[in-house]
Order: C-alpha cells, then sequence, then structure tokens
C-alpha cells in the first residue's frame, strides 16, 4: 500500500508541505548533509509529528519518505525502514510536547546561523532581516549533541513563548503555526545570520538603529494581515515547482 491510501487528506497535504520545506532548504544551502530536521504536526487527535528518515539528504525527501513518530519516539510509520535520529526526537518532540500552538519546528547548522551562535552578543540588530525578531529571539546554552532526554526541560524554558531561538555553538530553531510561517521565519533568521557575518567581515564600525526603530519593525512583521505572509510560499513553491517538478510525487 502507498503512504498515501494509509494517511488522511489532512496528514497527505502536511507531507507535501513538509516535504517542500527541505527540498526548498536544500536550495537555499540551509542542509547539513543527512542531519538538522524540519518537522510538523500531524492534524488529528493523536499526538504525533513527521520528520525526516536517519540518512535521506534534503533533496531526497519525498512526501512519503518521512517517518510519523510520537512524542515518546515510537514509529508510527516509516516506509523507508531507515528511523530518526534521536538528537532531532530530542529537539522536535520536547516542543511539539510542550507547545500546541507550533505545528512546525525548523533547526539547522548553517555557516552563518553557527557562526553567530557563537557570537556573545548574539544576533545584532543592524539589518531589517534581523529587526524582525527584536524581543522575540531566545537562546540555549550549548550542552553537547542533544542525546539527553533531560536537556528537554532546559530547552523548553529558554524558549518560552518565543517561536525563534538560537542554540549557542550550535545553530538556529525556529517555531511556526505551519510549515509555511516556520520556512519564512528561518529564511529571514538565516539572512539576517549572513549578513551579520559579512558585516562584521569587513573590519569596520557598524551602524545600530535605537531599540525604538527595531521594535517599531518588528511590530510590522508581527501584523497578521501582513500582505506578504499570502506571497512567499506560494512564489517559493513555483521555484522549487521550477526546479524539481516531481517534488510532491507519491
Amino acid at each position: 500500500m502507498s503512504v498515501k491510501s494509509q494517511v488522511s487528506a489532512q496528514e497527505w497535504s502536511v507531507r507535501v508541505e513538509l516535504a517542500a520545506a527541505y527540498q526548498l532548504a536544500f536550495l537555499h544551502r540551509m542542509a547539513d548533509h543527512i542531519y538538522t530536521h524540519i518537522s510538523a504536526r500531524v492534524p488529528g487527535d493523536e499526538e504525533h509529528f513527521l520528520i525526516n528518515a536517519y540518512g535521506l539528504t534534503f533533496d531526497e525527501i519525498t512526501p512519503a519518505s518521512l517517518v510519523k513518530v510520537d512524542l515518546d519516539g515510537k514509529v508510527i510509520l516509516d516506509e523507508t525502514g531507515l528511523g530518526i535520529n534521536p538528537a532531532g526526537f530530542v529537539i522536535h518532540g520536547a516542543i511539539h510536547g510542550a507547545r500546541h500552538d507550533v505545528g512546525c519546528v525548523m533547526h539547522t547548522h548553517t555557516a552563518a546561523g553557527v557562526a553567530v551562535s557563537a557570537q556573545r552578543r548574539g544576533l545584532l540588530m543592524i539589518s531589517q532581516h534581523a529587526m524582525r525578531f527584536h524581543r522575540r529571539l531566545s537562546y540555549h546554552d550549548y550542552e553537547g549533541v542533544a542525546l539527553e532526554l533531560d536537556e528537554r526541560e532546559r530547552l523548553i524554558a529558554d524558549l518560552g513563548s518565543t517561536n525563534a531561538m538560537i542554540l549557542r555553538n550550535h545553530g538556529l530553531l525556529v517555531c511556526g503555526v505551519d510549515v509555511a510561517d516556520a520556512f519564512d521565519a528561518m529564511y529571514y533568521l538565516e539572512r539576517a545570520c549572513q549578513i551579520q557575518v559579512n558585516a562584521l567581515a569587513g573590519d569596520v564600525q557598524i551602524v545600530e538603529p535605537s531599540a525604538a526603530v527595531a521594535e517599531k519593525v518588528a511590530l510590522q512583521f508581527d501584523k497578521p494581515d501582513r500582505v506578504s505572509r499570502a506571497k512567499q510560499w506560494p512564489a517559493m513553491l513555483r521555484m522549487l515547482k521550477r526546479s524539481n517538478p516531481a517534488f510532491d510525487a507519491e
């Protein structure tokens, strides 16, 4: 039986969106070989979420290859037989279990993201991309590879009610109400880190706008009726279709 025939129409729709996010992350150079993860909550009464099979690169991921697991890490459906990365379960399972407002979690190990995570001051409000996260960004200190279940309590406490986090000496993490929302946030956070690394590489004084200006920008991005919210994800999907017309194949 195909995976599509075994799941609800709502779950299949989320699988297509999530597979698209993996493919787009690959296109935007936000992948780290077979590591890091994007997960999405499965619609319905059960506490299940979808995550990548351990061993596939981001450009290999399809809707059917995504693994469905519960909050205890038990595999519910895995066409690949590859299972999941334990570190991915520790981080993503913790957030899905604690934050029921979150439909998608995205975590990356990009060069720029890790570079900023290692800088003492963290993300600087030196670009419009960064100012989106003014006072809306949390930090979690590095404790080693995320394999210990007791770290989850500290991770959740540090995340609080924010939807974006810098994992010190590790990478970036964002949460969204759905896949489109999470990808939009990560795109901006990643670009903010790239801009910061480039700006600091020039060895010149940088301009830092006031906190008032940074908060003004953040509030502008917070608007629920912001037109770009409905425009960016469809544009991303069209880009993906041009690059890989079969990305949503069964």
